[in-house]
C-alpha cells in the first residue's frame, strides 16, 4: 500500500482475494477519481455485489472466456467496465487469482445510488477496460473507515439467471 497525501493507495495485493471477501470489505473504501482537467474527486463506497465465476449464473464469466470477459480472467485488481442500455459503463474490479473469473460491481457511493450514475458522475468509458487500478493515475482506491454494520441482500438486474442465483445474498450495503 503506498501513501498519497496522507491517504493509503489500495496495492494489488488487496485484491487477490476471493471476491465475497473483497466485495463486502471495499465498503468504506474511498474511490478516487482524478479527471482530464486535473481536478480529483472522492467518495466512500456505499454498495456493491459480487460476481463469483463461470459457476454463477449470473455473473458474465458464466459462458467462459469472451472478448468482454476476457479480464476477468486476469489477476485481481483490474478494472472491468462494460456498456448497458447504449449508454451506462459500469465499474468493476476484477479479483482473486488468475482464471478465476470474479469481479465487484460498484453499485453505490456516498449520495450516489445505482452502478449507471456511478458511471456517469465518474466519466467512465471503454479506455478504463483492463486498466490496473493501483498503477491508474485517473482511478484507485484509497484505505477507509469499515461501516458498523454491512447489510447483505439478493443481487439486483439479474433477471436472466435462475432463482439460486437471484437469491444469493451477494449485494453488500453500507448501514448508516
Amino acid at each position: 500500500m503506498a501513501c498519497l497525501n496522507g491517504m493509503i493507495k489500495l496495492d494489488k495485493d488487496y485484491f487477490q482475494v476471493d471476491v465475497l471477501h473483497l466485495a463486502p470489505d471495499l465498503l468504506g473504501k474511498v474511490l478516487v477519481r482524478q479527471f482530464a482537467d486535473g481536478a480529483l474527486a472522492r467518495w466512500r463506497i456505499t454498495e456493491t455485489e459480487a460476481y463469483r465465476g463461470e459457476e454463477d449464473g449470473a455473473c458474465h464469466a458464466r459462458k467462459g472466456r469472451t472478448p468482454r470477459t476476457e479480464v476477468m480472467y486476469e489477476e485481481g485488481g483490474r478494472i472491468y467496465v462494460y456498456l448497458i442500455y447504449g449508454i451506462y459503463w459500469l465499474l468493476n474490479i476484477v479479483s482473486g487469482p488468475k482464471d478465476d473469473p470474479q469481479a465487484v460491481l460498484i453499485r453505490g457511493l456516498e449520495e450516489i445510488k445505482g452502478p449507471g450514475k456511478v458511471g456517469q458522475l465518474l466519466k467512465l468509458d471503454k479506455s478504463f477496460y483492463g486498466e490496473v487500478i493501483s498503477d491508474s493515475s485517473r482511478l484507485w482506491f484509497e484505505d477507509g473507515e469499515a461501516p458498523l454494520k454491512i447489510l447483505t441482500e439478493p443481487r439486483v438486474g439479474i433477471d436472466y439467471a435462475s432463482e439460486q442465483w437471484r437469491v444469493k445474498p451477494w449485494r453488500f450495503i453500507a448501514d448508516k
